[in-house]
């Protein structure tokens, strides 16, 4: 996403852990003896660029350290058998994305549906299935930010904000964007080549370019977006062009989906999740403690929260078009609290709540505590978010949504702490 000046960033990228994996020199004789992270990092940093971008421009976390595994002094450190939780983090990421496809088929269906008679009941429910197919979506986040499959698609799922004159008519400006074009060939592959090819803002594919789609820009802080039904109306100017884009978008977000459920399927020799359990225990717990502290203290609080609330401006707003926003952080959370505690659709599982508590049970209670805390603000917030970021700067909304990054700060620096405590390096950008 475009860079704006953080408030609630100072630090650089911050390495956190019992010792390094980099240089033993650095290393305590006590593994649970504190360490100068700065030091840690620099030495890290040369051995292994850290580039964990967030969602917004697309970018991927797909830069990983060499281990993940710190190292000690103490032969007896880090003895504990974490199988149990790895075999059911796959299971679950598999389990999500099978869900967050499925849901997206249901968005296509009703797509078509519109598609084959506009009206404003159609594009009511393709709004609403959109809406509905989101959360699916926003529980499999906790699953990026290392060298999972999703890092390298993610940038035509979910990238954001969006320029909306790239793709169609903007407010002042009736012939704007690829649907107007007439040159432009309107087919998948040509469409994915142009997601962010100048700028970042100029994003053509997933989510938020159907959302744009459906509802059209917002110019309200009271509601969401207002495109009429009748832009989707085959014969009448460049409807057919829209038509056709809506289609192609909504019908490559459900194969990228799909392409990813397949990568986690377990009897998928070629895809990811074998390569997942295969890999060494430490190595493993690493890639799922990375990605729910780089979501909750980097992505989620700063890209999302932060950013925003320094810009005021709705545009910085993820799901701006339908003002959905409130539920995507909602989403965003219980999918971090998935990972952590194993539990999703009914269904319990091992978490690393359990593996966390069998070494030191005080610091699990501490992450449980904060995962707590984090929801009590997140239930808090205001909603439509643009409406929270339209508040003066000392109201009540602004003040909620303040403690949000305070709140989400503290978890990504427990999840830190429980990294530490399973021997894993832990690194979360913060500016």
């Amino acid at each position: 996403m475009a860079k704006h000046l953080k408030l609630w960033t100072t630090l650089g990228i911050a390495a956190f852990g019992t010792a390094s994996l980099a240089n033993a020199s650095l290393l305590p004789s006590n593994p649970s003896a504190p360490v100068n992270s700065a030091l840690i990092f620099a030495q890290a940093s040369e051995d292994a660029p850290v580039d964990a971008n967030g969602e917004g421009g697309g970018e991927s976390g797909s830069g990983v350290p060499s281990t993940y595994a710190l190292d000690s002094t103490d032969p007896n450190a880090f003895q504990y058998d974490a199988r149990p939780q790895i075999e059911a983090y796959a299971e679950l990421v598999r389990m999500a994305y099978e869900k967050s496809a499925a849901d997206a088929d249901a968005l296509k269906a009703s797509v078509e549906a519109l598609l084959a008679s506009p009206s404003q009941e159609t594009l009511a429910a393709a709004r609403a299935a959109w809406v509905a197919a989101r959360p699916a979506y926003m529980r499999t986040e906790a699953f990026r930010f290392y060298d999972g499959p999703i890092e390298e698609v993610e940038a035509v799922i979910n990238s954001w904000p969006l320029n909306e004159a790239y793709i169609d008519y903007v407010e002042g400006d009736p012939k704007s964007g690829l649907i107007n074009d007439a040159e432009f060939p309107l087919e998948t592959r040509y469409l994915e080549r142009r997601n962010q090819k100048h700028d970042e803002k100029d994003v053509t594919v997933g989510w938020h370019a159907i959302e744009f789609l459906l509802w059209g820009q917002d110019h309200s802080t009271s509601g969401p977006g207002n495109r009429p039904y009748t832009d989707f109306t085959a014969g009448q100017g460049s409807n057919d062009r829209r038509r056709l884009y809506l289609q192609l978008v909504t019908d490559d977000l459900s194969s990228q989906l799909h392409a990813l459920a397949d990568q986690w399927q377990h009897g998928n020799t070629e895809g990811y999740a074998a390569n997942f359990l295969s890999l060494a225990p430490r190595e493993a717990i690493g890639r799922m403690i990375n990605g729910m502290a780089i979501l909750a203290g980097f992505e989620f609080m700063s890209e999302r929260l932060g950013v925003a609330l320094d810009s005021g401006d709705q545009e910085d707003e993820q799901s701006c078009f339908s003002d959905n926003t409130k539920q995507d952080f909602v989403t965003d959370l219980e999918g971090l609290y998935q990972v952590w505690s194993g539990d999703s659709e009914a269904t319990t599982r091992p978490g690393l709540n359990d593996l966390v508590s069998n070494i030191d049970s005080a610091t699990a209670d501490k992450v449980e505590r904060l995962f707590t805390h984090a929801k009590a603000k997140v239930d808090a917030l205001g909603d439509p978010w643009d409406r929270v970021l339209a508040a003066p700067k000392d109201s009540p909304e602004r003040k909620a949504a303040e403690d949000l990054v305070t709140a989400l700060q503290a978890l990504s620096d427990g999840l830190v702490e429980a990294g530490s405590k399973l021997g894993v390096l832990v690194l979360v950008p913060n500016g």
